[in-house]
């Protein structure tokens, strides 16, 4: 579906686009998709010599569950000293939490197509376990224990 998107950025910037056609969700389950996106990166990255781009020049994006993945790979990534650093990452409405689906932007987006917030919902327990049965308990906040809340409120949090 990105191909032809593909296309015009890497023309129009004068840039090298490698785009990673990940295993989907629910037939392949968390990590399938990040593995994917994280091996396609690695091989890129140590063998950037072959693809004539400068490795201070590389920078990792996707949007909606590619967000997701971008920024995992990113955060990965950072720790790696074997490998040039990212120049940066762009998150395009990346999926980047499944803690608390009633955070004001939840709230105030809840009913703006195309990614509803109970299609969101059922979407990250797709991705994660390939079992949606639970959105409901999701949309609550019930399937997140009370320590654990606490343990990531200020992180993930309307304040």
């Amino acid at each position: 579906t990105y191909e032809k998107v593909c296309r015009y950025i890497a023309r129009e910037s004068e840039s090298v686009v490698v785009s990673v056609e990940y295993r989907l969700a629910p037939e392949h389950k968390y990590p399938a998709a990040y593995e994917d996106c994280l091996n396609a990166t690695l091989h890129f990255m140590k063998n950037i010599e072959h693809y004539g781009v400068d490795p201070a020049r590389i920078i990792v994006s996707g949007d909606s569950a590619g967000g997701n993945l971008a920024a995992a790979v990113s955060q990965t990534l950072a720790s790696r000293s074997d490998l040039p650093k990212l120049r940066a990452q762009i998150l395009i409405y990346p999926g980047l939490q499944a803690l608390d689906f009633n955070l004001p932007s939840y709230q105030q987006n809840r009913a703006v197509p195309l990614l509803l917030r109970e299609r969101a919902a059922f979407f990250a327990l797709q991705y994660l376990n390939g079992d949606a049965s639970h959105v409901e308990e999701v949309l609550e906040g019930s399937h997140i224990p009370a320590d654990v809340r606490l343990k990531y409120r200020k992180w993930v949090s309307a304040d």
